[in-house]
């Protein structure tokens, strides 16, 4: 495999997020905040190296992405399937909203990932969509003999899943990993035969 490292980075802050309110599909842009989130997570993600830069196409994703790629001198390249989980009924509701109008939703939503909130999609769903991403990046990174770096601006559920399909775990594990903060990462390593965690939660 010609893709050693993965490097999956979230989104920074948008006014949704310090509002506590369920994105999903909906696309708030950066705030203030978030914009300095980026550029100084920039410069950190940039130092691995990437060979490649894919990122969600909403807006909170891609402007952070723009932020890395200027470091990195790479041109970032748009990947629907790296969207948010779609919550459905739930996008643009705070978390007391939904458990108003739907309780013990969010319990179920937090702790089974094969479980989607009305209309939406659950975390399995998330990952059946995005994983094939990780072997066209191999692929398109194949003949080189480096082994080569690729970096993923996405979100937090979306890197959850991914993660967590990625290390083969069984889908009733996948909620013990602790939600990414904005513009945190994780790294992935493939050693052997398979992708193993490094790092999870790393920050400017």
């Amino acid at each position: 495999m010609s893709l050693q490292r993965l490097v999956l980075a979230r989104h920074g802050r948008t006014m949704w997020n310090a509002e506590s309110r369920m994105q999903g599909r909906l696309d708030p842009d950066l705030d203030e905040v978030g914009r300095a989130q980026a550029l100084a997570a920039a410069p950190l993600l940039a130092a691995y190296e990437p060979a490649l830069l894919v990122a969600s196409d909403q807006v909170r994703a891609w402007r952070t992405a723009e932020a890395v790629a200027k470091e990195a001198e790479l041109v970032p390249r748009p990947e629907p399937r790296l969207r948010e989980t779609s919550l459905g009924d739930w996008e643009g509701l705070t978390g007391s909203e939904v458990e108003a109008g739907w309780p013990g939703g969010l319990e179920a939503w937090r702790t089974d990932p094969a479980w989607a909130p009305p209309g939406g999609e659950s975390r399995v769903d998330v990952a059946e969509r995005a994983f094939p991403v990780l072997a066209e990046l191999d692929a398109e990174l194949g003949g080189s003999e480096e082994r080569q770096t690729a970096m993923i601006v996405a979100h937090g559920g979306t890197i959850g899943a991914l993660t967590a399909s990625a290390l083969a775990w069984p889908v009733v594990a996948w909620h013990s990993l602790s939600p990414l903060h904005n513009c945190a990462w994780a790294i992935l390593e493939h050693r052997i035969d398979r992708w193993r965690l490094r790092a999870w939660g790393l920050q400017a």
